[in-house]
């Protein structure tokens, strides 16, 4: 295993929109260990979301070089990001990004599919979603779920692959303060259970408060990280 899951050096991203350049990164360095527990946060156009893009693998940087959990990622084609995204990444987004008319256990079995995964998928979606309490909805529909429990699907989709980190994109925007903290609790539990690594991606500072480091972007620089 490599000594740091996260190894960042340098990233500088630049867009072209038209004549003018917009630097959304310029220089970040960041390395996370295995098992960390970290919120990134700034404000909006602070360059937390080309970060998020760059660390899961959605995206490349400019210039810099991005090792992930020792896999050097910052030169791969397209396929390739692809590729090393479906086997390392797991993702929770704000808005769940669920498929609305496929089952709980269908959404869940989507990155395996992605991955070429062909034996043992039903198996451990069904334990995927068992682990995240919902081992009784798994032939539901979101619309059929609760906020909280869509964003539990989610998470179960994330996890079934058994990823190097978990990036959660504002996980709890949408649900109210109970679903919120109920989610918060399944996703520190699986670090804790686990050892699983989460990157949160926040403007919320309860959220910030509850992990164990806390980075800070300004004008697409690390101002802050403790």
């Amino acid at each position: 295993m490599s000594e740091w899951v996260i190894d960042a050096e340098a990233l500088v991203k630049t867009y072209k929109m038209g004549e003018v350049e917009v630097h959304a990164l310029r220089g970040v360095s960041l390395k996370v260990r295995p098992g960390e527990v970290l919120s990134i946060m700034g404000p909006s156009g602070s360059g937390k979301s080309t970060l998020m893009n760059l660390i899961g693998c959605l995206d490349r940087p400019s210039t810099g070089s991005y090792r992930l959990d020792g896999e050097q990622v910052s030169d791969l084609s397209d396929d390739e990001l692809a590729e090393i995204r479906s086997r390392k990444v797991g993702f929770v987004f704000q808005s769940f990004n669920l498929l609305g008319r496929q089952t709980a256990l269908a959404n869940v079995e989507l990155p395996m599919r992605y991955a070429g995964v062909a034996r043992g998928r039903r198996q451990r979606a069904t334990e995927a979603l068992e682990a995240v309490g919902l081992g009784d909805r798994l032939r539901h529909r979101p619309n059929e779920l609760s906020g909280g429990q869509q964003q539990r699907v989610a998470i179960a989709r994330a996890l079934v692959n058994s990823p190097s980190i978990v990036l959660a994109d504002e996980p709890t925007g949408n649900l109210d303060s109970k679903s919120g903290d109920e989610v918060m609790r399944y996703l520190l539990g699986l670090n804790k259970d686990l050892g699983t690594t989460l990157v949160f991606v926040t403007h919320d500072p309860e959220i910030a408060a509850r992990t164990k480091r806390i980075v800070r972007l300004f004008d697409g620089e690390i101002v802050e990280d403790k």
